[in-house]
């Protein structure tokens, strides 16, 4: 199901009318797509140049604009395509957890996991709000309305409770952005497993059934 996911997240990727057809179309736009976090991640958009993308990618000018429009229509790409990474990365762990409370837990553990991996992620988020707000937008609204929809279901089995599921959601989300950019990208000084340790205590008194 996750390959399945991340397959059709690159589909859509491309501009319109210009998704591949093959695997090997696939494969260029995938890699197209990791050059250019590479590329917008170490220079920035301003700085990023189509050319510099396509030589990290290691294929022909041309294959790019098979695949996109322009610069600015890669980096919205970008966006969308990392926060489909993220989702597709930190699901199976939420899913596998026994209870609301060790799903965020899990959920936290895994972005910071999933950061340390790929750090270019919070420059590439920060900077849409400038070169694409809507991208930037839709990136934490779509966040907050899975938590939001995690945290009703999680009232409805009486695991936690909230009157406020959504402004809840913005809240938990706010905390994994922060513990994420400071154990994930500034430093990697404890554990992924330690932070969610502390941030799973909180939630628990604060919004746990007792």
């Amino acid at each position: 199901m996750a390959g399945e996911r991340a397959a059709s997240a690159t589909l859509s990727a491309a501009s319109a009318g210009k998704a591949p057809r093959t695997e090997r179309g696939r494969k260029t736009l995938r890699a197209i797509l990791d050059a250019a976090a590479i590329e917008f991640g170490e220079g920035g958009f301003h700085d990023t140049s189509i050319s510099g993308i396509t030589r990290r990618a290691g294929v022909a000018l041309g294959s790019f604009y098979t695949y996109f429009d322009s610069k600015d229509a890669v980096f919205r790409a970008l966006v969308r395509d990392m926060s489909d990474q993220v989702r597709d990365h930190v699901t199976p762990h939420i899913r596998a957890a026994p209870d609301q409370i060790a799903a965020e837990r899990a959920g936290l553990m895994s972005f910071i996991d999933f950061v340390r991996g790929h750090k270019e992620i919070y420059r590439i988020i920060d900077e849409s709000e400038f070169v694409d707000p809507a991208s930037f937008r839709a990136h934490y609204t779509t966040t907050a309305e899975r938590i939001t929809q995690r945290l009703e279901s999680a009232t409805a089995r009486g695991e936690v409770h909230s009157d406020s599921p959504e402004v809840l959601a913005w809240a938990i989300m706010g905390m994994n952005v922060f513990l994420g950019l400071r154990y994930g990208v500034w430093d990697e000084d404890r554990s992924a497993d330690s932070v969610a340790d502390v941030m799973a205590s909180l939630l628990a008194r604060g919004i746990g059934v007792s």
